[in-house]
């Protein structure tokens, strides 16, 4: 089969994580470090170990920011033991551990968030110090009488089993601190937070590299990952959710094109800053769209966009198309009149299979099924250049499977790279070869969680977020309209109120979430929103001191992923 003719396919892994410091600088929460050690430093292995293959690596400017705050720090503490703002890393590399009762409860129960089957239960030692942990939690024995050796055992293996497999399986440091398995000493965590100190300060120059050897495109999402359709119009949830309640007092954002313009700008150079390139391409932060939005990308000269498959169905059904249940539709790229920009829309069987089917399958049988599928479509799809667009979280899906994920990536890269009806690509080659994008008359708004915005509007706590971010803004204008803040502190209060503009708050506010990553989110936002205040010289209201969403629901993979369709 002549290459014109193979079916084009484009894995596209999305890694993002929201601003986690607080106006100190502190990490409040740790989860990019530990998605860095595990998930980002483990994709990039599987790419540089199969020279054929090809993907979209996608990331948040403001996750890339924070991975190089993690590497100085680091490598400022085993220099001149400048202080680490981080409590769990910080635990880890001092030589004294905590005394206070409250810090070793609190450090203790951070070491329980790891996936039970496949990252705490393959681990007898670790197993016993987690199992002893929630014994003395539950029945309140006091945490604070564990010796200093437990925790520091428990310390340790939590930043083990946090490693990713590629490190696991080729760094000898790893091998030595499993096989001990306890009583670890301040120069075994000390080694163990060098190995961190390196993946931290050289992922990214591992992702460069791919990207100049033309394996990989890196491509961005604009800085504090908002959601634009939202910021340029409010309103534009009712195009896919015509009975939507929207926030009250609020009717369109503050100056919101001129914020979805500045993320844009702004992500740019901190990515061209980091890689060295400007990127072409853009997903939007989670996949959200619309006519406006996809203008704003076009004038700031982004050549292609990606959405979900409902967005495109939604779309298509009204300019009166008629779909098909082979989706012959779906695979070819769009470009929305007016526009310059490439759109794809994702395959949301094919990228939900990995998000929540494959994990509890044999890493080879699940890599055969995904090549299946792809090769039925190309069976049964009647034109040329047709594209595939698998998109999904890069980071959240692999605790879920053995060996973070190990077995089935290694299959799957090593299946797709010499396939005979199969090419893995990229966007921007794909536009480079010249595929033409089929013209689009009508864009309906929305993401790629079920075609709509319903996961960051129209819920109650939800919605109360965006009223609390409304009135911030409203501060804002009203503060740089009078002249107080000039230079760098105004463009403190800028990127603070890009931080509290960012898509993560809403998507945990509500109680179909879990209590304890809504209350996390809750806190974490209120705490950004009064820091917005304090940055612009007024008094946080009183609203600002009260938790107002609590979850309380048990959504798959613990509300991490969403899948595409309802």
């Amino acid at each position: 089969m002549p290459d014109r003719q193979k079916l084009k396919v484009v894995l596209c892994w999305h890694m993002h994580q929201p601003e986690y410091r607080d106006a100190q600088g502190e990490f409040k929460l740790p989860w990019t470090y530990l998605h860095t050690i595990k998930d980002y430093v483990d994709m990039a292995a599987h790419l540089e170990a199969h020279p054929k293959a090809r993907a979209v690596i996608n990331f948040a400017p403001i996750l890339l920011e924070q991975i190089e705050a993690y590497a100085e720090q680091i490598e400022g503490w085993l220099q001149q033991g400048s202080p680490i703002l981080d409590p769990l890393l910080a635990a880890l590399a001092g030589p004294v551990l905590p005394q206070n009762p409250e810090q070793r409860r609190l450090l203790a129960e951070a070491c329980l968030k790891a996936n039970q089957p496949h990252m705490v239960d393959p681990h007898p030692v670790f197993a016993h110090l987690v199992s002893t942990v929630r014994w003395m939690t539950e029945y309140n024995r006091g945490l604070d009488y564990v010796s200093d050796q437990f925790l520091a055992d428990l310390l340790v293996w939590y930043h083990l089993v946090w490693m990713g497999e590629s490190v696991c399986r080729s760094d000898a440091r790893i091998e030595r601190l499993v096989a001990q398995a306890t009583h670890f000493t301040i120069q075994d965590r000390r080694e163990l937070l060098e190995l961190v100190g390196e993946i931290l300060g050289g992922v990214l120059a591992r992702y460069k590299s791919l990207a100049r050897q033309g394996r990989v495109e890196l491509s961005m999402t604009p800085y504090g990952h908002p959601i634009m359709p939202l910021l340029l119009d409010l309103r534009s949830a009712q195009e896919a959710m015509p009975d939507v309640e929207l926030p009250e007092g609020i009717g369109h954002y503050p100056g919101g094109r001129e914020r979805v313009q500045w993320h844009i700008e702004h992500g740019l150079n901190v990515f061209e800053r980091v890689f060295g390139i400007r990127p072409i391409g853009c997903w939007p932060s989670e996949g959200s769209v619309s006519a406006s939005t996809l203008e704003v990308l076009d004038q700031a000269g982004l050549k292609w966009a990606a959405s979900g498959e409902t967005v495109l169905a939604n779309s298509l059904k009204k300019t009166g198309e008629n779909l098909t249940d082979e989706k012959n539709w779906l695979y070819r790229p769009y470009r929305l009149d007016g526009t310059g920009v490439s759109c794809f829309f994702r395959d949301d069987t094919l990228s939900d299979s990995i998000g929540f089917k494959y994990s509890n399958w044999h890493g080879d049988d699940a890599a055969a099924n995904f090549v299946s599928n792809l090769e039925t479509i190309a069976n049964r799809t009647d034109h040329d250049d047709r594209v595939v667009s698998v998109i999904l979280d890069g980071e959240n899906a692999w605790e879920y499977y053995p060996a973070n994920g190990y077995f089935f990536l290694s299959r799957l890269y090593e299946l797709l790279s010499d396939h005979p009806q199969i090419e893995l690509t990229t966007f921007g080659s794909i536009i480079a070869d010249g595929v033409a994008a089929k013209p689009l008359s009508h864009l309906v708004a929305g993401s790629w969680v079920y075609g709509t915005f319903s996961t960051w509007i129209g819920d109650k706590d939800k919605n109360r977020g965006w009223e609390m971010l409304a009135d911030a803004k409203k501060a804002f204008d009203r503060v740089v309209k009078s002249g107080r803040l000039q230079g760098r502190a105004l463009d403190h209060a800028r990127h603070q109120l890009a931080i509290c503009e960012g898509s993560d708050w809403c998507w945990w506010f509500g109680d179909y979430n879990p209590s304890t990553s809504v209350n996390d989110f809750d806190h974490l936002y209120r705490l950004h929103l009064s820091n917005l205040y304090l940055s612009l010289h007024e008094k946080p209201p009183e609203y600002l001191g009260h938790a107002f969403s609590f979850g309380g629901g048990e959504p798959a993979t613990g509300g991490t992923m969403r899948r595409g369709q309802a």
